[in-house]
């Protein structure tokens, strides 16, 4: 938080002033955005017969109190959740010192016991709901800052995790199985380890956080029973303290938790012996595993033998040298972080504020690397908590004071922010609303008056960090003093070039030099001015090098020099990337790590022209920016051919510009399918008007009639890949009476809008010199290819409800009008379709036809590998059966279910409690992966994906956007996702097997 800023209420000098209790510390007052819906809700606490009477009597004599309430629950339903779950404790939080309330649920966590697990449980899950309020309410006001609150939260998973160890320990001596030293506290000598990992390891935990843990145990020191194996009775201790931690009930829970940082998750067990995990440390261990041990501590079970075992890996951890192959390591680890110098827009709306530019993650990376150079030779470098180790290498010389200074308060002001984030609904998120008023809550939350003076704040420190980052790779040697010799002049190669290319990793170095010797001659149009040639001199060193960075460098050179081939001029290009060496970087990256991409390039150059915009590395463009920018090509069309090209150019240059977004980390795997979507159905909606226009030049138009595109499938869910099909039906409806169009060719109205529908398949997909927009797939009609192509409302209407299939119904959950003449036509599609799809269905019969179409699909398309994401099972169908089938089910009762994704859909679904959460959260989980993957997959690749063939750069891509470390572990988490998703499509569906009946509405 900015020192001093008018704009924000209290400070913290103003805090230290106050009386202990927290109601005497309310320095900052956050603005609801309705009173009014904000007054309800606090009524509801002033009418609780035990605390209402009380707390209004606290508003006489604290006049912040009321207001401040007033905040909380207009601005953070999860607090207010809270809050109105339980006003006496409410009260009990205002009236007494937060740090001795923090203290105290602490020690309550510490030492809690039950009879069963069902207590234990819901006991630490109390206690959380408390603990989460008073740090929400203490953090919020500012009377506790951003080190007491992740503090706090560390040490509640450390004494849960000791209360539930203790249980466990307890349950397993009951059962003659161990042997505790000490009956009060069995984990005492127990040989059981349990190490913090990441941020709770730091003791930096955010509010919604996951906690990273790392099981061992010593068998040497275990005292289990005679005959007793300690690995499996381990494991299934542990396993029993993930469910006790984070098994949602009634309660909630305590802390998600993962495990998947111990040494090789996809082969090894939940717990790991000392002795194997020293050996994996010494002989396989990796240089992401050294990072992330930086932060480990022991947490609970036996602390002494956990601070000897990470004593043990000192050496793996602290090396006396790094070279820099092992700094790249880690920095591939963290592709999310990528630099753009000389773009610094940073989005506000929707930004990440961990893994966006300027955001937390890189201030812990700018930290974490340091410490990984330094700390083998510097023990003063080998702390676990971010701020602190700022101080520690601006003392050791490493930064400047101002730097360590302005990461410091970025650093405090965006876990914040993150902090502010989480505590609207209890989510795992770093990303800020994307409209204003959710933005103007977190704004509120953080105690601004103005969304706008938040945005400059949050805007000064993201750059500040982007601008430190940056620095710190600045100051390393650059690429061309180490390449060695580049001489492309004369008729013979040089020998010392040659070798220079061989040794970076060009396999035909004699064919390269001749393809940049090529560029040097003036053979391309791009180069033949002497400007353009001196500006390719410049760069060719750092060009050289980045192409050799690649997976494939002989490859990338032959794309990049057919793209260099198609430039028609080069001064503007080369000048750029000469200044901008990761935006060559990020080119080099497209011809290695996505060949489809590089293709584009190649094919159409103009794709380019939208990079050179800095707005490129800002945020997503809106569908309203797509729409004026499309908008603004058309209208530059002087005749219906050139409209359908300028169409093209417009759609190719935007999809290139995600799939850059992409690979470059500027736009999430995860929202490319909805920016994908965004794009297409801006481009069916004008190229609908440009048709119109162009068949009403000979035929006119129907009098009153309306005409709407009803987008299916992957475009009406917003799940388009690059690859996707567009599944359309047009619908259309004329008045009584009319029967023909009005033009000087009148046509009768089903003909009109036959013709209608050809002219836009054709707008759509026939190529012309500018390529190809889309294939599109009108089969998902009333009749398929057998009925016509363009189909009447009322027709529709009644196939729906008279003749449509299931799976016609269950096609219809993702149906979206995307373009209509008019908006109560479009309305009226829709009102008819939920119409269709709240009927009352019999549940058995529906299941039937589910499973049993399922089967049918797996035995046309059924495949083993787990890269067809789609049909394997256990893949995106079985997922999407699943949500459709639910909606179709419950969709009678709770209308509110039904949504077009399927990511909306299984959350609607949970949420109206139509879906077990721990179903849901599997589903969404694996659907995300698929997803994430997915389009990947389809930016990347024309083919099919083998994982032997492919370019390494795709495979770091894919491993990147599953957050896994390495593709091995990608692949065993994969197949171990369907296995899960196929059981529980055959618990909530039923077997995948054709049952003997007729598969009808």
């Amino acid at each position: 938080m900015a020192k001093d800023n008018p704009d924000r209420q209290g400070s913290r000098q103003e805090i230290d002033k106050q009386p202990q209790l927290l109601v005497d510390r309310l320095a900052i007052v956050s603005v609801t955005p309705d009173a009014d819906r904000a007054t309800l809700f606090l009524k509801d606490l002033l009418d609780h017969p035990e605390a209402g009477d009380t707390l209004r009597s606290q508003f006489g004599s604290h006049e912040n109190l009321e207001p401040f309430l007033m905040g909380i629950v207009g601005n953070s339903p999860y607090l207010r959740d809270l809050m109105l779950a339980d006003p006496p404790r409410l009260l009990s939080i205002l009236k007494e010192a937060p740090e001795l309330r923090i203290r105290r649920l602490l020690s309550l966590a510490h030492d809690t016991t039950a009879e069963d697990e069902a207590g234990i449980m819901r006991a630490l899950r109390l206690l959380k709901h408390d603990l989460a309020l008073t740090l929400g309410l203490a953090d919020i006001c500012g009377a506790i800052d951003l080190e007491q609150v992740t503090g706090a939260l560390a040490g509640f998973a450390d004494a849960a995790l000791t209360a539930a160890i203790r249980f466990c320990l307890g349950d397993l001596s009951r059962r003659n199985k161990f042997e505790p030293i000490d009956q009060e506290k069995p984990e005492v000598g127990s040989g059981l380890i349990v190490l913090a990992m990441g941020k709770h390891g730091a003791n930096e935990l955010n509010y919604s956080s996951d906690i990273d843990l790392i099981v061992l145990y010593d068998p040497d020191k275990a005292p289990m029973a005679a005959g007793v194996e300690a690995p499996v009775e381990f494991v299934r201790l542990t396993r029993r303290l993930v469910k006790i931690m984070q098994d949602r009930t009634a309660d909630g829970y305590v802390f998600r938790t993962d495990l998947r940082l111990r040494p090789d998750p996809g082969a090894t067990p939940l717990a790991m012996s000392v002795p194997a995990a020293l050996v994996y440390y010494e002989s396989l261990g990796q240089n992401w595993e050294r990072a992330a041990l930086i932060k480990a501590r022991a947490c609970a079970g036996d602390l002494p033998a956990g601070e000897a075992f990470l004593h043990e890996i000192v050496p793996f951890i602290w090396r006396k040298y790094l070279d820099f192959a092992a700094i790249a390591d880690v920095q591939s680890i963290k592709r999310q972080i990528h630099m753009h110098k000389g773009h610094s827009a940073i989005a506000v709306a929707g930004h990440n504020v961990k893994l966006g530019r300027g955001g937390i993650r890189e201030v812990e990376f700018f930290v974490q690397t340091q410490q990984l150079i330094a700390g083998g030779r510097n023990p003063a470098l080998r702390g676990r908590r971010t701020v602190d180790m700022l101080d520690a290498l601006s003392e050791a010389d490493w930064i400047r004071l101002r730097t360590r200074d302005e990461m410091r308060e970025a650093y405090v002001f965006l876990r914040n922010v993150e902090h502010r984030i989480q505590m609207l609904n209890d989510e795992q998120t770093q990303l800020l609303p994307k409209d204003a008023e959710g933005l103007t809550r977190i704004a509120s939350l953080m105690g601004f008056v103005t969304l706008q003076s938040f945005e400059d704040e949050f805007l000064a420190h993201m750059k500040k960090v982007q601008h430190h980052y940056a620095e710190l790779f600045e100051d390393e040697p650059g690429l061309s003093s180490e390449l060695g010799s580049l001489v492309f002049t004369g008729d013979d190669h040089d020998p010392e070039t040659l070798e220079t290319l061989s040794r970076l990793g060009f396999k035909q170095p004699a064919e390269a030099a001749s393809i940049v010797k090529s560029w040097h001659f003036g053979r391309y149009p791009c180069t033949r001015s002497t400007k353009s040639r001196e500006r390719l001199t410049e760069m060719h060193p750092t060009l050289i090098g980045a192409l050799a960075a690649t997976d494939n460098a002989d490859a990338a050179l032959v794309a990049f020099d057919s793209f260099m081939s198609k430039l028609p001029a080069g001064v503007q290009l080369f000048s750029l990337l000469r200044s901008n060496p990761q935006l060559l970087s990020l080119l080099a990256t497209t011809m290695g790590a996505a060949p489809r991409l590089a293709e584009t390039v190649s094919k159409r150059v103009h794709v380019l022209d939208a990079v050179l915009d800095p707005a490129f590395f800002g945020a997503m463009p809106s569908v309203e920016e797509f729409r004026v920018g499309l908008d603004r090509t058309l209208s530059q069309a002087r005749f219906y051919e050139e409209a359908l090209d300028r169409a093209r150019i417009f759609a190719q240059e935007q999809q290139f510009l995600i799939g850059l977004r992409l690979i470059s980390d500027t736009l999430s795997a995860d929202r490319v399918g909805f920016a994908l979507a965004r794009l297409a159905e801006v481009v069916v909606d004008r190229l609908l008007r440009q048709v119109v226009l162009h068949v009403g030049e000979t035929h006119g138009v129907v009098p009153g009639g309306n005409v709407a595109v009803l987008a299916m499938g992957k475009l009406g869910g917003r799940e388009v890949t690059a690859s996707s099909d567009l599944d359309l039906i047009l619908l259309y409806e004329a008045p009584d009476g009319v029967k023909e169009s009005d033009g000087k060719r009148p046509l009768a109205i089903t003909q009109y809008y036959m013709r209608l529908t050809q002219r836009l398949v054709t707008a759509l997909s026939a190529p012309t010199a500018e390529g190809q927009l889309y294939e599109v797939d009108f089969r998902l009609r009333p009749s398929g290819n057998a009925g016509p192509l363009a189909t009447n409302l009322e027709g529709f209407i009644t196939y729906q409800e008279k003749s449509a299939w299931t799976w016609e119904h269950m096609a219809l959950t993702r149906a979206r009008v995307i373009a209509s003449s008019r908006p109560e036509f479009k309305q009226k599609i829709m009102d008819n379709i939920r119409e269709t799809l709240t009927k009352s269905r019999d549940r058995a019969k529906l299941a039937d036809d589910v499973r049993s179409m399922r089967a049918r699909i797996e035995k046309e398309k059924g495949t083993k590998d787990v890269w067809d994401m789609k049909q394997v099972a256990g893949g995106l169908v079985d997922i999407e059966f699943i949500a459709q089938y639910l909606q179709l089910v419950h969709a009678h009762e709770t209308p509110g279910v039904l949504a077009q994704g399927t990511e909306e859909a299984l959350e609607g679904l949970r949420e109206a409690d139509c879906l077990d959460p721990g179903d849901a959260e599997l589903l969404l989980e694996a659907l995300r992966m698929y997803q994430r993957l997915t389009q990947v997959l389809r930016l990347s690749l024309s083919g099919k994906f083998v994982a032997t063939q492919a370019p390494g750069g795709v495979l770091d891509l894919l491993v990147q956007a599953s957050n896994c470390p390495t593709f091995t572990r990608l692949e065993i988490e994969l197949a171990e996702l369907q296995n899960r998703v196929r059981q529980t499509f055959v618990k909530l569906v039923g077997p995948v097997e054709a049952v003997e009946t007729k598969v009808s509405p």
